[in-house]
């Protein structure tokens, strides 16, 4: 790739890394939304009347 800076490296001039950051980030944030959605699951059944003894 042909940068018009001559102090930047490839990786430079199109964002990449090799720690893979941004995949790290990406997975991570994944996760935790889809924990915050297990736990607003648990507490919306939990809250729902008559179905403590429901078989």
């Amino acid at each position: 790739m042909e940068t018009y800076d001559p102090h930047k490296s490839t990786n430079e001039a199109r964002q990449g890394n090799r720690r893979k950051a941004n995949l790290r980030v990406l997975v991570i944030s994944m996760a935790l939304i889809v924990i915050a959605f297990i736990v607003l699951y648990a507490i919306y059944t939990m809250t729902q009347p008559g179905t403590a003894g429901a078989v």
